[in-house]
């Protein structure tokens, strides 16, 4: 609990005269500095980014490389069902063709889970476009059937009486 505190709040001292904006701004980029070295060092220790991640970066752990096309549809099912499994990949958009394919880039030692992966987001698939070939009515559709009954439907008049009372 503790780490995530800190890791989401940031502590900044400044010994200064008078306060500025100049000299916030001089802390601020001292800080973030700081913190771009730690994330260097980092990486250098062998602590490897998990899950998705760009090209470049799965390149550098010098693991192999190995990649696939997979269709417009379902990049978030593929991701999920990804992180599900552990994968360290890397998704390029292809925008000179419509509609655009995706190139999923994958660490070549993660084979045995790419085919679980890839053998489950295929039944995502099978099962989406099945979902989709069922003829289902539109909700206008039966929205207009609606309205034609109600409109085909006698009304009641109302009769107003008025009559005086004593």
């Amino acid at each position: 609990m503790q780490e995530e505190v800190e890791n989401k709040s940031v502590r900044l001292a400044i010994q200064t005269g008078k306060v500025t904006l100049r000299t916030l701004l001089r802390g601020l980029r001292a800080w973030y500095r700081h913190h771009e070295r730690k994330k260097d060092v980092a990486r250098m220790a062998g602590d490897t980014v998990k899950g998705k991640q760009s090209v470049k970066e799965l390149i550098s752990q010098g693991q192999g490389v190995s990649s696939m096309e997979i269709g417009d549809s379902g990049i978030r099912d593929f991701k999920k069902i990804a992180n599900k499994y552990g994968v360290d990949f890397a998704i390029v958009k292809d925008k000179n063709e419509t509609p655009p394919k995706y190139t999923v880039f994958f660490k070549a030692r993660d084979a045995d889970a790419i085919t679980q992966v890839l053998k489950e987001y295929s039944d995502k698939q099978v099962k989406r476009k099945k979902a989709a070939e069922k003829e289902r009515p539109s909700i206008l559709q039966k929205l207009k059937k609606f309205k034609e009954k109600v409109a085909s439907m006698p009304r009641k008049s109302k009769e107003k009486r008025k009559e005086m009372e004593r």
